[in-house]
């Protein structure tokens, strides 16, 4: 979505992308954990109004909603799965690999991972990770 605006400065820019990462076949444990990573990042401001550009808005206003309310519990249930399994790349080490080489082919140059520590051992998921 960025990479159009990146160019504008020139074809040789570098387009980095943080990627949310959790290695792991269980999507329980990702979704639960998921919620509460996005609740905290997604309230801030400058994140905000980033998702809302993204066109995020009407999915996401429920959750700041409730978390403008004080109502953090709340804030989590108003998060669908289908949004956390977008933000956050998860799977066998070998489907997120696959996945991330998706964002290097839609333009990312530099993908920076944000390997999330939900029940897996952060040094073997790096390893596990690691281009092929």
């Amino acid at each position: 979505t960025v990479t159009p605006f990146v160019h504008e400065g020139g074809e040789d820019k570098e387009v980095v992308a943080r990627i949310f990462v959790a290695p792991t076949t269980d999507a329980d444990l990702v979704r639960d954990w998921g919620r509460r990573l996005i609740a905290a990042y997604l309230t801030v401001p400058v994140y905000a109004e980033f998702h809302r550009w993204l066109g995020r808005g009407d999915v996401l206003q429920p959750m700041w909603d409730a978390w403008g309310t004080g109502d953090r519990k709340a804030a989590l249930t108003h998060i669908p799965d289908e949004l956390v399994d977008t933000l956050i790349v998860h799977g066998s080490p070998e489907a997120c690999r696959e996945h991330i080489g998706r964002y290097q082919e839609n333009g990312i140059t530099t993908p920076a991972l944000a390997v999330l520590p939900f029940g897996v051992d952060q040094r073997q998921a790096i390893r596990d990770l690691a281009p092929r």
